[in-house]
């Protein structure tokens, strides 16, 4: 018999990636995608349930299909997304809570898997050169969805405490990149004039969103417990990634690149948080050694190979234009 699988935020890029990629997977039976909307197109082979994980009513639709694995991908990356920071923090922490809540009425559960993120390490001038999963971070995020993810795994630590029966995987993932997604990062790369943090030349790394979803499809079907860094092999200085744009770039002490970001996020050109800012002055490069051991899984694409494949469908967009 195959999974029963539920997959929150389906109406969202990711969340709809890992459904329809589920949907497909002769080891599942069936796929479950609950959002607050319905995707922007259909999803084949999921039965679209149209609900809000902050609402106790999750427990009953989980209760009454059975679900065995539920894959957490509710969690919002940009206030833009969620009409705002209060109503971001509320989607992520809260509807977090409550689904943890339903998980643990659920006796049909075995698998939680959850997406988070490598801001939960922060950034900052004492980090290591590499961060692996136990690693406390020396600069913890203080705001935004690094903070929120923070938040995230340790109400999902507490669940783990309480049913031990289930296999729960937590993947911190380094900054999404492909062919067909949108993030702070890829708008970032697209201004037509990049703002860099005067002498300083961040270490960055990727993950192919094929990649990303080909280890969450492996965590359904491979259980294993622990918290796993996911990025492509090897890093870019922000220098280098720039001059692969072709774009210009202009340096800005730190102080002015804050308010420079809070007024590119009020044009709509970009969502740009402090926790940004300090990404692109730090850096932050993962350790994926453990998730390579783990689940024998080597990603397809290196950071520099994501990043050229972003470069390209950026190029076939001005093409286009």
């Amino acid at each position: 018999m195959g999974r029963i699988v539920l997959v929150t935020g389906v109406s969202r890029s990711l969340g709809s990636r890992i459904a329809e990629n589920l949907a497909g997977d002769t080891g599942v039976d069936r796929v479950i995608g609950v959002d607050v909307v319905p995707p922007m197109v259909a999803i084949p082979g999921i039965d679209f349930i149209r609900a809000d994980i902050r609402n106790p009513v999750i427990a009953k639709v989980m209760g009454e299909a059975k679900v065995d694995t539920v894959v957490h991908m509710g969690v919002i990356a940009t206030p833009k997304q969620a009409g705002g920071r209060s109503s971001m923090k509320e989607i992520n922490v809260i509807g977090t809570m409550q689904l943890l809540a339903a998980c643990q009425r659920t006796p049909s559960l075995e698998g939680l898997i959850v997406k988070s993120t490598s801001g939960v390490y922060g950034c900052g001038a004492k980090d290591p050169a590499m961060f692996t999963e136990d690693m406390e971070p020396k600069h913890a995020p203080t705001a935004g969805w690094p903070k929120d993810c923070s938040e995230v795994e340790g109400y999902v630590r507490g669940f783990a405490r309480c049913r031990p029966d289930v296999t729960v995987s937590t993947f911190r993932f380094a900054n999404f990149l492909g062919s067909a997604i949108d993030t702070a990062m890829t708008a970032y790369f697209s201004l037509p004039v990049i703002p860099t943090v005067l002498g300083f030349d961040a270490r960055l790394q990727f993950v192919h969103v094929d990649d990303g979803l080909e280890i969450l499809r492996r965590a359904v079907h491979d259980r294993q417990v622990g918290i796993f860094n996911v990025a492509g092999a090897g890093a870019l200085t922000l220098s280098q990634a720039i001059r692969l744009t072709g774009r210009p770039r202009v340096a800005l002490p730190e102080f002015l690149l804050t308010p420079v970001g809070r007024s590119l996020s009020r044009a709509g050109l970009l969502d740009f948080s402090y926790e940004q800012v300090r990404f692109i002055t730090y850096g932050r490069v993962l350790d994926t050694s453990l998730v390579e051991r783990t689940f024998e899984f080597t990603p397809a694409y290196t950071t520099h190979a994501a990043f050229e494949e972003f470069l390209a469908r950026d190029e076939e967009l001005v093409d286009v234009a």
